[in-house]
């Protein structure tokens, strides 16, 4: 199991991945979705899948909402993407 999820999580119990070792690279795959990542150690193959599938289920990689930028101080009505600098908590 990858301990570098972005939950910094184990994957739910039931979760099966597979892992297979090639001459240079490790290929991922959660069985359930179907998404395969690779990389060149066994850490960085399970830490692409966890970002792989959180980016098919949605849980990253979205604009946020509202509530999400109220939560960190961002009043939405200012929220121009690609304009001004970052907050804090952002950066």
């Amino acid at each position: 199991m990858s301990t570098g999820s972005p939950a910094n999580q184990d994957p739910p119990t039931g979760t099966t991945i597979t892992l297979v070792r090639g001459e240079e690279w490790w290929v991922a795959t959660d069985e359930k979705t179907g998404v395969t990542t690779q990389g060149k150690s066994r850490q960085a193959a399970l830490e692409n899948l966890d970002e792989a599938v959180a980016l098919y289920k949605g849980d990253i990689g979205r604009e946020p909402t509202d509530e999400e930028l109220r939560d960190i101080g961002l009043d939405p009505e200012d929220n121009e993407p690609g304009r001004g600098e970052l907050p804090d908590i952002l950066e």
